[in-house]
């Protein structure tokens, strides 16, 4: 590869890094043909951005990034996948997914929202993060809740004073 080439690979990559806040580091070797075209196609239904990169245009393209990468870069050994999304948990999803059928994709480590994790050990905690819109969602039911506790009692208070009033003139 020429050197003109690398530094265009390295901006590529570089306006990647600065694009995502949802960065995952992903070892694939050992894939078939087979697997890593079903390996792609669980990433596209996914909404999963999925790239083989080297390792030097990568760490090149890390350090280049406004972001910091941490112990991310330490990661950089062997075969190394770059998977890139808007939903924080859903490269995870399909890694753990995906090892159902296969040992492999196995996770080096995530860049999410300026938080680091390295290690294939944390996949569990990675598929169990919330995405934005979950959250929200959580926070409207949160916020809905004692709302619906007020108007109910309301309305039960209501129909109890209704039945006590209509009972003492149905007396008179």
């Amino acid at each position: 590869m020429k050197r003109e080439d690398k530094a265009q690979v390295i901006e590529e990559l570089t306006g990647k890094l600065t694009k995502s806040n949802v960065i995952y580091l992903a070892d694939i070797s050992g894939l078939d043909a087979k697997s890593t075209s079903n390996l792609r196609r669980a990433c596209f239904k996914a909404n999963v951005k999925l790239a083989v990169v080297k390792n030097t245009l990568l760490e090149k393209a890390m350090e280049k990034s406004d972001k910091d990468f941490g112990e991310l870069s330490l990661t950089l050994k062997g075969n190394t996948s770059l998977m890139t999304s808007e939903t924080g948990n859903a490269p995870a999803k399909v890694i753990k997914d995906f090892r159902k059928k296969s040992k492999r994709p196995i996770l080096k480590g995530a860049f999410i929202e300026e938080s680091i994790y390295v290690g294939d050990e944390l996949l569990d905690v990675l598929v169990s993060i919330k995405s934005k819109e979950e959250l929200i969602g959580d926070v409207i039911t949160i916020l809905q809740s004692p709302a619906k506790n007020v108007i109910s009692a309301l309305q039960s208070g209501g129909n109890k004073l209704s039945g006590i009033i209509k009972t003492l003139s149905d007396k008179e």
